[in-house]
Parts: C-alpha cells; structure tokens; sequence
C-alpha cells in the first residue's frame, strides 16, 4: 500500500537509507589484521586500585587537540598490564609516590584524529593508524608520578604531550630533581615488564602487546 499511495515518501525513505550505508561504508576502519590473538579483557584500573589519580586529558580541552576526544573521563589496560601496573604503584607507594595516570586504552578511532591533525615533522610523536598504537590493543599507558603528601604532581623534565626533545626518555636538560624522577618511573615500570618509549618520557608498553588486537571499542561499551 505505501509504494501506491505514498511513492514519494517511499522513495525518499528507500534514499535516506541508502545515503547513511554509504556514509557507514565510507568512515575509516582499524586496519584488518591476521592471526592469533588473545580476548580482549580490558579492566578499568581505578577498579583494580581505587588510588590510581586519573587526569584524563582528552576527556577535556587541556591537550594538544584542544578539545575533549573521549566523553568519559575513564582509563582501561588489558588485564595482565593493568595487575602490573598496580604493583608498580604498590612499590612506589612505599616511596611516597603514586601514579597519575593521564591514558591507558585508546579507539582507534581517536589514533586517527591524532594522526591526521598532528605536522608531519611531530609524527613520531603520534600513532599510525595504518598500523595502529599500541594504545588501541590496551597494553600502552601515559602516566607520571604524584607525591602522596601534597598531592602534586612531580615535575619532569618535559610536560605530558609536549612534542619537543624534552619528551625523550634520555634527553639530558632539565633539572638534576627532574631527571631522578623520570629515571624513577622509568626503572619502576621497566621492573613490571613495561618498556618506555623512545620519544615519550610518560609512555610505557606492556610486554605482551602483541598478542591483543586493534580495538575501536568506545568506552561506554566497556563494563
């Protein structure tokens, strides 16, 4: 009955739907890969460890984006990298320190919006999303340290995101203070199967990255 008397309002149905499939078909993916993975079992950390200090940043605008990228401020890692990450908050507890973490799993969804802002002569600083970050199988984290008195964060020699040699894991500016504490997290992380990465004083991969799939998975999704 509707195509007879209603053709009009058929057609631009039938034509409002074949636009939102092409739009759906013409939006980037995650790169296909092959092979054996492990599930999936992201964990929020803070559930792992409720003293963890989250400061998200790209749930806000105070990041290179300059606008907010997530729509909650939550952070996930696999679940062998979260249960490392939390005994090495354990260990610096013990020195007066935890960690502050500012990301851990990340869409590739948000990896592609990094790499098709950031200038060629900074993408070192950013993913590919052709191979895809390490953050987007759950096994990279961004964090830094906080001192357990104050509250404060430690300074470094660098701050988060800061796409400049002051980010590099061995650049050797800054203050004596700043370098001690970097060097800190750095040998705490690396002594819980995490390695830093070259650029990135405040960016650690877990061991096994590997073995987990690229994930676009929103955090609303997660449990």
């Amino acid at each position: 009955m509707m195509n007879k008397k209603h053709p009009h309002l058929l057609r631009a149905i039938l034509s409002g739907m074949a636009a939102i499939l092409v739009f759906i078909a013409c939006q980037p993916a995650p790169p296909k890969e092959e092979g054996e993975f492990k599930d999936s079992d992201l964990v929020e950390l803070i559930k792992l460890d409720s003293t963890f200090k989250l400061d998200i940043r790209y749930a806000t605008d105070n990041n290179f984006v300059g606008r907010p990228v997530y729509t909650e401020a939550r952070a996930f890692l696999q679940r062998p990298a979260a249960e490392a990450l939390v005994e090495v908050n354990k260990a610096l507890r013990q020195m007066g320190y935890g960690l502050q973490i500012f990301d851990g799993y990340r869409p590739w969804s948000v990896t592609k919006t990094f790499w098709d802002i950031t200038p060629d002569d900074k993408k070192k600083f950013v993913a590919d999303p052709a191979q895809g970050s390490r953050h987007n199988r759950g096994c990279a984290v961004d964090l830094t340290l906080f001192d357990l008195a104050t509250g404060k964060q430690i300074e470094m020699t660098g701050a988060y995101d800061e796409m400049s040699e002051r980010s590099y894991p061995d650049y050797m500016g800054g203050t004596e203070e700043q370098r001690k504490m970097r060097d800190l997290l750095r040998s705490k992380m690396e002594a819980h199967g995490f390695s830093v990465y070259a650029y990135e004083w405040w960016h650690f991969d877990y061991q096994d990255w590997q073995s987990y799939r690229i994930e676009n998975i929103p955090f609303s999704e997660i449990d």
